[in-house]
């Protein structure tokens, strides 16, 4: 039996058939244990007395065993009337009970068939959502994975088996959607920087150029180069975190964000902001590397996103790590879409150090990662604040 239908067939027939084939042994067994006395008690009254002379005068009777039957205290039978009564009710209780072997055989056949078919069409029944839900999975492509199961059954294990399989569809559906962006969107990123070294070569260099134009030139490209080397090892940071931790040491991250406020001074002062540290020490599990990239990004965010004269917070303790900026009004409704890639809270402008876009989303990855978490909120003045949450050791 290689389909579960039959298993389950076999199984439901089976136990339908035995519960039958005892019922009918238990019935067998009560009548045939008062049979003989029934008969007995129904059949002794009715026999004549001039039926008993002969077997009274051959001695067959002589001392005949009475019933212990409530009729007996009232009935006085004659040693020989016994015996034929006797007689008959063997021959009758016989016949009762070969009557009733057969009868009850007869009808354990037809139960018996009856059962296997109702267990089969009942198993059919049981089994439909399983049926729908392998047929629509097998139906699954790329190009139809909007639709859904939508079983309409009454509550129990495979209603929610179904409903199951629809929310799993809706996060292979959202993960799908999520790679092609991502995939659409790289591929239009690179191919941006290609655009432009190949217009700087063909017309910038065409017509004999003079030597402050092929200064330019060059200028232009290795720009645009750092520009394409900054996205692929951008690209390259994110796909590292997508696959989680390499290895785990006790990281203090309070250190590492004085190191990065540190080592962003120079790009302060040239912006004109205002950076402003408050650190505790909070220790972390984690990978160090991954987490300088995750400070790093954050603090470039916030001096990237912001105007002459602003200033940028950044707190370090217990709750985790903040980040507070000021800089243009951001749409609260666009928020949770910056820790997407390649999402900026204003249109590109593909002017230098501008970024790819993947800042924030190389910092959701990261603390995914170690176990936490990333979030944001718009500030009313301009600017944001992103809050990161990571486990703490220990």
């Amino acid at each position: 039996m290689r389909s579960e239908r039959a298993r389950l067939t076999a199984l439901y027939g089976g136990l339908l058939v035995l519960a039958g084939a005892l019922l009918m042994g238990l019935v067998y067994l009560l009548v045939s244990e008062r049979l003989y006395a029934s008969v007995l008690t129904a059949v002794a009254p009715a026999v004549p007395d001039g039926a008993t002379a002969p077997a009274v005068r051959s001695g067959v009777a002589s001392t005949p065993e009475l019933p212990s039957s409530d009729w007996t205290r009232t009935m006085v039978m004659e040693p020989g009337q016994y015996t034929v009564a006797k007689r008959v009710t063997t021959a009758a209780g016989d016949a009762a009970l070969n009557q009733l072997l057969t009868v009850s055989g007869v009808s354990l056949a037809v139960y018996s068939a009856l059962s296997v078919a109702l267990a089969w069409w009942m198993a059919g029944r049981v089994l439909r959502p399983v049926g729908v839900i392998t047929a629509r999975a097998r139906r699954l492509s790329g190009s139809n994975l909007h639709e859904r199961l939508a079983l309409k059954a009454p509550p129990g294990e495979l209603k929610e088996l179904a409903d199951t399989f629809d929310g799993m569809l809706d996060r292979i559906e959202e993960l799908v959607a999520a790679r092609q962006r991502f995939a659409a969107n790289a591929a239009h990123e690179l191919r941006t920087p290609l655009a432009v070294q190949r217009a700087a070569a063909e017309i910038g260099l065409a017509d004999d150029p003079s030597p402050e134009k092929v200064a330019w030139i060059r200028d232009k490209l290795i720009d645009t180069a750092a520009d394409s080397e900054q996205l692929i090892e951008g690209l390259l940071l994110l796909a590292v975190s997508d696959e989680g931790l390499r290895r785990r040491e006790r990281v203090e991250l309070d250190a590492i964000a004085a190191t990065v406020t540190e080592a962003l001074e120079p790009e302060t002062k040239k912006r004109s902001i205002t950076v402003e540290a408050e650190t505790r020490p909070l220790s972390v599990e984690g990978d160090p590397v991954l987490l300088d990239h995750l400070v790093h990004n954050l603090v470039a965010n916030a001096l990237r996103h912001n105007h002459p004269g602003g200033t940028v917070r950044v707190r370090v303790g217990p709750g985790g790590l903040e980040v507070v900026n000021t800089g243009p009004v951001v749409d609260p409704a666009t928020v949770p879409l910056l820790f997407e890639p390649f999402r900026r809270a204003q249109a590109r402008r593909h002017a230098p150090g501008e970024g790819a876009g993947l800042g924030l989303s190389i910092v959701a990855t990261v603390a995914r990662a170690h176990g936490g978490g990333a979030s944001a909120t718009a500030n009313p003045g301009g600017g944001l604040t992103v809050r990161v949450v990571l486990p703490r050791c220990p």
